[in-house]
């Protein structure tokens, strides 16, 4: 799967315009980049998704939700070194998007990129302290927001995993389904294939109550949405665009 996702980053001139020239490495971490950020969009959406299905209380911002549930799969649904590797990448987006964003919409609805990073590195930090400890270090989380992570962490499993276990499922299911799956540019093939996975994956651990479809369609900009009356978690095919662009800049 990595090798075929990076196939069609540089057939699609998805990477930086030098990257010819990249060593296998440095093509390597724009791979993992896309694909990371990717999936940690699409578990943001799945979090919306299973506020609406299961009908579960949320107690202020439903994006806040959505972003903790995002965190708490990457931990929960990977081996360390995998989960580690994911969590870098996704927050390097939220550095990123900061960057590329200049000052904050402190009006919008989802919080600002920069502390939806602390954010996100906090939990993930929380969930293994003893062992994601250099984490924290190398991605500036301070002492004192560190001290309180495992707490935020424990909040995070007593919410969102109460509600995992709800619909855990040894037989599972197809309670995921594959919708119209975009496939006119190799970007919107990538996410095809990058979502298209997870469906499945998430399929053979869970079964909701009411079935969720997976669509990747062209939007016109690059962005990601769940539509309750529909029960669809649409991926628009310009994000990985924009993924590599902002990696390359």
């Amino acid at each position: 799967m990595k090798q075929f996702l990076l196939t069609c980053l540089m057939a699609a001139g998805l990477a930086p315009a030098a990257s010819a020239e990249l060593q296998q490495d440095s093509r390597e971490e724009l791979q993992a980049y896309v694909e990371s950020n990717l999936l940690g969009i699409f578990y943001h959406e799945l979090g919306h998704a299973l506020v609406d299905v299961l009908d579960l209380p949320i107690f202020g911002q439903e994006e806040d939700a959505a972003d903790v549930l995002s965190v708490f799969l990457i931990d929960a649904l990977y081996d360390e070194d995998s989960a580690v590797a994911l969590a870098y990448d996704t927050a390097f987006g939220f550095l990123d998007e900061a960057d590329a964003a200049g000052e904050p919409a402190y009006w919008d609805v989802h919080g600002p990129d920069l502390q939806r990073y602390y954010n996100l590195v906090c939990i993930f930090y929380g969930a293994n302290p003893e062992e994601r400890e250099d984490v924290a270090e190398d991605l500036g989380l301070p002492e004192n927001r560190a001290e309180s992570c495992p707490f935020e962490y424990d909040q995070a499993a007593d919410s969102w995993g109460g509600a995992l276990d709800s619909i855990a499922s040894s037989k599972g299911g197809s309670s995921f389904r594959l919708g119209a799956l975009d496939r006119s540019t190799p970007g919107a093939s990538l996410t095809s294939d990058v979502v298209s996975a997870e469906a499945g994956a998430l399929n053979l651990d869970f079964k909701l109550p009411a079935k969720v479809t997976v669509t990747v369609k062209s939007c016109g900009e690059a962005n990601a949405f769940y539509d309750p009356e529909a029960r669809e978690i649409v991926m628009c095919a310009e994000f990985a665009d924009e993924l590599a662009e902002i990696y390359g800049g």
